[in-house]
């Protein structure tokens, strides 16, 4: 049998370095162990500050940051069409032969996807989060992703909630959504040398103190475990709007000296916080899938967690097809699921701090080396890659049908839920994407004079460079170390 294919990618999101999160994380670790699998990949997002242009990180992953500042939480100001000349020369320069996508709240992800149907290339998108379908933004967000997944080749959910989620809102048949969950670096998430004294229980909560992650239930939470237990303490990391109704609520019940807040926590410094503890905290009300609560696991900390999302659901271990026996995302003895409400909260912090005695750090961190790890995550990934580029590549005129009007599939029709007026319009958008596409090959065709026959030789392709392996490849990303070479 010949070598695998080798794949040329693109990662496209508003979120990447120096921002930090989950999928940020997601796209660094995914694209590090896709390198290392022999693939190419370059990542594209928006600039941060001063950070413009071109810059490299480990093992030579290369990050265009086009210069676009962000508008709102963190994302571009929608063009439609002002993205299309940079996306068209990063795609032909680095020869680029499939385009990821990550996170639907990324502006830029929507209209590089876009640009790159309308080119002709192969488009994988990741959803990373839940949405729900009544409030003003939701319905706004559903039918943006309803018009960019209309013509998406592949797509990725980080669960099985996620994907139910995705193709409610997307209308996508459910046989192009894959579940790949999110993993976990354990050679960075590594329990405390040594074992913690249980005469003082630390719990530990670091999340960005908003609604959607129970910031207000944690009001709530914090004075009754710290009445019922005298020996608990809590560490809170993260900032964010609610964090003010945290600090009143610290003076109300005068907990100071129990109630540590530290406010913003760095990624490189999430370890150090976390095994300082015996519990970890996550009050979400909506979660695709927690990768916080894999790195509490992995540093060995008992986890107690709200059961919502993706973070409670059995779902299947697998390479898509290969089934094994149903699993938590943690299994029962590492993790206690609690219904969002206060109580029940209460009382889940309370079977965990009886559950401490049985509770080993390190096997629990060696379990976690099996059942998470981003190299599975790659491989994972590579079969939809494969998948992908598989599939036809239709004309525009059967690509527009999609928008508009309805089609058969196994003998019955299947309507498309864009909308009366909305479908009519996303296909005037990819109309006029099109011709922009191929006025922008005339015009450079006509000022440099390059021949007609080969439009795009206006851009000039990037050599590949073979980057010598850095000495300590595993330094978390964000590090000065990782940027140049």
């Amino acid at each position: 049998m010949g070598e695998p294919e080798k794949h040329r990618i693109l990662m496209v999101s508003d979120f990447f370095y120096p921002n930090f999160g989950g999928v940020e994380n997601h796209i660094y670790y995914l694209s590090q162990c896709l390198i290392k699998e022999g693939h190419k990949v370059v990542v594209m997002t928006h600039a941060y500050q001063n950070r413009s242009g071109v810059r490299y990180m480990t093992n030579g992953l290369k990050v265009y940051y086009v210069p676009w500042k962000p508008f709102l939480m963190q994302n571009t100001l929608p063009t439609f069409f002002g993205t299309l000349p940079i996306t068209r020369t990063i795609l032909i320069r680095e020869k680029i032969s499939l385009v990821h996508g990550h996170q639907a709240f990324s502006t830029l992800c929507h209209e590089a996807l876009m640009h790159a149907r309308t080119m002709g290339y192969k488009v994988v998108f990741t959803d990373h989060s839940l949405y729900g379908f009544s409030d003003v933004g939701s319905i706004h967000m559903n039918k943006v992703l309803q018009f960019t997944l209309a013509d998406v080749t592949q797509a990725i959910c980080v669960s099985h909630t996620s994907k139910e989620n995705t193709v409610l809102r997307s209308g996508l048949p459910p046989e192009k959504v894959y579940v790949i969950p999110n993993a976990v670096d354990t050679a960075m998430f590594t329990p405390a040398p040594e074992r913690l004294s249980r005469d003082e229980i630390v719990i530990v909560v670091i999340s960005r103190l908003v609604y959607r992650k129970g910031a207000d239930l944690l009001v709530e939470v914090i004075p009754e475990v710290c009445r019922l237990h005298p020996n608990v303490r809590f560490i809170v990391g993260g900032d964010g709007p609610k964090r003010v109704r945290l600090e009143e609520m610290r003076e109300k019940h005068s907990l100071q000296d129990r109630v540590d807040m530290l406010g913003a926590v760095p990624h490189a410094k999430v370890r150090s916080v976390l095994i300082t503890g015996h519990i970890f905290l996550n009050s979400s009300l909506t979660e695709a899938f927690c990768i916080a609560i894999l790195e509490a696991a992995s540093c060995g900390l008992l986890t107690v967690s709200t059961r919502v999302g993706g973070v409670p659901e059995a779902f299947v271990r697998c390479y898509l097809s290969c089934f094994v026996p149903l699993v938590q995302v943690l299994p029962d003895d590492m993790v206690v699921l609690a219904a969002p409400d206060p109580t029940t909260m209460v009382h889940a912090i309370t079977r965990a701090i009886y559950m401490l005695p049985q509770i080993d750090p390190q096997d629990m961190h060696n379990r976690m080396k099996k059942l998470y790890s981003w190299p599975d995550v790659a491989r994972r990934t590579e079969i939809v890659y494969n998948r992908a580029l598989k599939c036809s590549n239709p004309p525009l005129l059967d690509r527009l049908s999609r928008y508009a009007t309805s089609q058969k599939k196994n003998g019955l029709l299947r309507y498309l839920t864009c909308g009366t007026w909305a479908g009519k319009i996303f296909c005037i958008v990819m109309i006029v994407n099109f011709l922009l596409w191929r006025l922008l090959q005339l015009w450079k065709t006509y000022i440099l004079f390059v021949d007609i026959d080969k439009p795009d030789k206006d851009i000039e392709v990037v050599p590949d460079i073979q980057v010598p392996k850095f000495q300590h490849e595993e330094t978390p990303f964000g590090s000065r170390k990782e940027e140049s070479f």
